[in-house]
């Protein structure tokens, strides 16, 4: 039986578009688990950490192993943890299992995202449809993050925030139902042994799950605690044990010889840097605009919807300048713009308008994060050999969420701090979280700051059309 590719296409844009579209659709929500699991400011970072933790850490895991075992096979096992994790969400009567199935949401996210980039590129041949396919995958992620803080706000303001879990489970369910009949199976045949490495991701994920626990610890127990210590000192030991690992292992998830490359090494760095800076912004918005300006979720997502559109916009710009005059020039003006986009928000205070305080803020940043991104994701694969393009890809998209994570940790910690010093000082609540919004800002612009530095030591090219194709679909 003939299958069409499109069609094909249009099952895993729309998978991919549920992955993105959960990312933002939670943030709108945070307020609202927040008052109702009776999270901590430390703890309710962990909603969206968990999720991009485990994402990251087994993402080149899940792809390994779509190549292996078979592409369609791990993309379906993928929806179904990711809806059974999606219905456990909605369910959940406790933090604990709230984090726990967002962390089995990350692992769905992390088996099916990269299976179904490796089936659209064997369904369709490389030059023009590939090309074509590749740009539609990646404008309908860009759009799922940005629609997500509309329905996020819909959903919150109206059924309630159990809701921006429970809508992935029919979608998901759908997706499961159609596959077998719409997708070929496709793997990598192989006559030698089929080797995971699952020691390598569960080292790198512990490693770095042990690094943000000790960060967030220091807050409330102080650097010079034993837990705070003996967390950071096991991030060393098995992230030490990651590297180790990686160089022995027959079939390592990270080459270590892709570092060798300076596009690579800049681009991951740029990268987590760039998912460090977001994801912090996001989550620190999203709170700040429904405590202390008082706005729903629906109204917090309108407020955001102007980024996500800025940041569609800016992906096609991005693109159309890299052709012209190459990946550093547009990275170095994304740095420069997310400061400066930054620096604008933190001006904002509890009352003022919303056309001078927060847009203008807003529509920078979103302009600056993929004028970072399109280049980066170029520079990235530009000198690594064709075998090692896939690995690649999974490294700097690994490097995205991690950096994320780790940086949502540091920064939330530090703004926490900022307002439980403010608070016990005997200052008014209100002030000490906009004072604490700022400062987390702060440090999200001196993050965005140091890609200013990075990008200058970054490799100058001007890319081909499949290049850039494949840097749409990746940011």
């Amino acid at each position: 039986m003939r299958r069409s590719p499109w069609a094909t296409l249009a099952v895993l844009a729309l998978a991919q578009f549920m992955v993105v579209l959960d990312v933002t659709i939670v943030n709108v929500a945070l307020p609202d688990i927040q008052k109702d699991l009776a999270f901590t400011p430390d703890n309710l970072q962990w909603v969206i950490s968990a999720y991009t933790l485990v994402f990251g850490g087994f993402l080149l895991l899940g792809g390994r192993a779509a190549d292996l075992l078979g592409r369609r096979r791990l993309f379906v096992v993928g929806l179904a943890l990711f809806a059974v994790a999606s219905l456990g969400g909605g369910l959940a009567q406790s933090q604990e299992v709230l984090i726990a199935v967002r962390a089995v949401q990350g692992l769905g996210g992390a088996l099916l995202s990269p299976a179904a980039l490796s089936i659209l590129t064997v369904t369709f041949a490389h030059g023009r449809e590939r090309n074509i396919a590749l740009g539609i995958w990646g404008g309908l992620a860009g759009l799922g993050g940005t629609l997500g803080v509309i329905a996020g706000g819909v959903l919150v303001d109206s059924a309630g925030w159990e809701w921006v879990f429970f809508v992935n489970v029919p979608i998901a369910a759908v997706l499961i139902a159609v596959t077998p009949g719409i997708i070929r199976e496709s793997k990598v045949e192989t006559e030698g042994p089929r080797t995971f490495d699952a020691a390598g991701a569960v080292l790198a994920t512990g490693g770095v799950l042990a690094l943000i626990f000790g960060v967030i610890r220091a807050e409330p127990l102080g650097w010079s605690s034993g837990e705070v210590i003996g967390s950071l000192v096991a991030a060393v030991v098995l992230l030490a044990a990651f590297v180790v690992v990686e160089r022995r292992s027959a079939a390592p998830l990270v080459p270590m010889r892709l570092f060798r490359s300076r596009g690579m090494s800049t681009a991951t760095a740029v990268l987590a840097l760039n998912g460090a800076a977001f994801l912090a912004m996001f989550f620190l918005t999203a709170i700040f605009l429904q405590q202390v300006r008082g706005l729903s979720a629906l109204e917090t997502g309108f407020e955001f919807l102007p980024m996500g559109v800025a940041a569609i916009v800016a992906a096609v710009g991005a693109s159309q300048l890299v052709a012209r005059i190459g990946t550093r020039p547009v990275m170095l003006v994304g740095a420069v713009v997310s400061v400066a986009g930054l620096w604008l928000l933190t001006q904002a205070g509890a009352t003022g308008s919303y056309a001078t305080d927060l847009l203008p803020g807003f529509l920078l940043f979103g302009v600056g994060i993929m004028f970072v991104s399109i280049p980066a994701q170029i520079a990235a694969v530009a000198d690594v050999q064709h075998d090692d393009a896939g690995a690649a890809s999974g490294v700097v998209t690994a490097g995205y969420q991690v950096g994320g994570a780790l940086g949502l940790a540091i920064i939330t910690t530090i703004s926490t701090s900022r307002v439980t010093d403010l608070v016990a000082g005997g200052g008014d609540p209100v002030n000490a979280l906009v004072e604490g919004f700022h400062r987390g800002l702060l440090v999200a612009a001196v993050f965005a700051g140091v890609n200013l530095v990075i990008a200058l030591s970054s490799p100058q090219l001007v890319p081909d059309a499949e290049q850039l194709a494949e840097a749409a679909a990746a940011a």
